[in-house]
Parts: structure tokens; sequence; C-alpha cells
């Protein structure tokens, strides 16, 4: 039981204070406008790096497909993203659209 709550503790503090030090230490500082509109892309381009090989890449490795339906139904909700900045909304249009995917393509290739 002590080796579990050992084990809870240091992964407890192995998350918490790579996150804590450095908000404490910026938090007390006034930061340049550039580096805080650096910044600002951060969430932009960790979410581009993270979506763009789902969307595009194939089965093999290398293998760039245009074709998949995920990258046809997230098109449409990135757009519905974009104009209504509605997370609920885009959950549920995403979902949608990629039900209905879904359905177009089992009456289409059956």
């Amino acid at each position: 039981m002590a080796d579990y709550l050992t084990l809870l503790v240091g992964m407890g503090l192995v998350t918490y204070l790579p996150r804590w030090i450095p908000l404490h230490y910026l938090s007390r500082r006034s930061l340049p406008d550039w580096f805080v509109q650096w910044l600002e892309l951060i969430p932009a381009a960790i979410l581009s790096a993270l979506l763009l090989p789902v969307l595009v890449l194939g089965e093999g490795p290398r293998h760039i497909d245009f074709l998949r339906p995920e990258l046809w139904v997230a098109l449409p909700t990135f757009a519905f993203a974009w104009r209504t900045r509605s997370l609920g909304g885009t959950v549920v249009v995403g979902m949608l659209l990629f039900w209905l995917s879904e359905k177009v393509a089992v009456l289409w290739f059956t």
C-alpha cells in the first residue's frame, strides 16, 4: 500500500511541478508582446500536428490519401467551428457528419 501511495505522490509531483514552476515564475513578470503572440499560436500548431496525419495519411507509410472520409467530414466541421466558435456545436456537427458519411458509404458501396 505504501508503494502505491509513493507512486501516486511521485506521479502527481512529476505532473504538477513542470506546470506550476513556469506559471509561478511567469505570472509575476510582464512578457513581451511578440512572446505573447507566439504563445497564442501554440494551440493551433498542436491541433494541426495531431489532426493532419489522421486526416490525410492512408494505410501505408508515407501514403497520402485525400479521399479519406475523415478529411471530408473535418472540412465542414472546421468551417462550422470557425464561424460559430462553439465547442459543443462543433462536436455535435462533427459527430453527425461522420455518422452520415458512414451511412452514405454503406449505401454507396453496397
